[in-house]
């Protein structure tokens, strides 16, 4: 092995791990996603408002705003349905961690790089009907605004058809934000924005790349609108 193919290795510990699609509701997910929820709900006090709502069935794409490392458990709070994480690829450095959330439903992106793997995941979670939380800002943020995004939810809504719920999240950056070991009980408003449905496509049953970009542009106001009345 090469230094260069060592190096790669170490900064994405992830890379080509593998991921089975598994849509059931199995016992220990139920388990510890209620765990969380009961903890969150004492500690945060998290209400849901808006006018989005997560489908039933079909595939979604939920697109939260994200400024602290909470804003993953909040999604719990939108839902019953089984969640898929894309999730940062350092965790699967200790391969115990790295089990219990590719079993929570979980696979690592590594974000310094397009990474056609996380992608190719991703889109076999919307492709199966199933539910993905994605944060097209893709690392965490700072301030009240939403600046250029990653066009993936874009390109995921255009390849599958999935619905995209822009949500903001008020309150979190306070909770836990930058350099914080541990999270303050602040109380955290959910707010979703209307449903985004995907980009209408052409006779050859393709989406220009033109109107991914448009597409794009309408989940970052999306977004900015959410978190503005979140943070109300």
């Amino acid at each position: 092995m090469s230094d260069e193919t060592e190096t790669a290795s170490v900064d994405a510990p992830g890379r080509g791990a593998p991921f089975v699609l598994d849509p059931r509701l199995s016992l220990g997910y139920r388990l510890v996603r209620r765990v969380i929820w009961v903890l969150m709900r004492i500690w945060f006090r998290p209400v849901v408002e808006g006018p989005g709502r997560i489908p039933a069935e079909g595939p979604v794409l939920i697109a939260p705003v994200h400024r602290s490392n909470l804003d993953f458990g909040f999604s719990i709070f939108l839902s019953d349905r089984k969640l898929f994480f894309m999730a940062k690829d350092t965790l699967w450095r200790s391969r115990l961690l790295a089990r219990f959330v590719m079993k929570m439903g979980a696979f690592p992106v590594h974000r310094e790089s397009a990474d056609r793997s996380a992608l190719k995941h991703a889109e076999s979670v919307l492709a199966a009907g199933e539910t993905l939380v994605l944060f097209p800002e893709g690392t965490r943020q700072e301030g009240p605004h939403v600046g250029q995004i990653l066009e993936g939810a874009a390109f995921l809504s255009a390849r599958t058809g999935a619905v995209i719920i822009p949500v903001g999240i008020g309150g979190s950056a306070r909770a836990m934000p930058k350099g914080s070991r541990f999270p303050r009980p602040v109380k955290i408003r959910l707010y979703l924005g209307p449903v985004i449905e995907p980009p209408a496509k052409s006779e050859n049953g393709r989406v220009p790349r033109s109107a991914v970009h448009r597409h794009s542009d309408e989940v970052r106001a999306g977004i900015q609108d959410a978190y503005d009345r979140a943070s109300i």
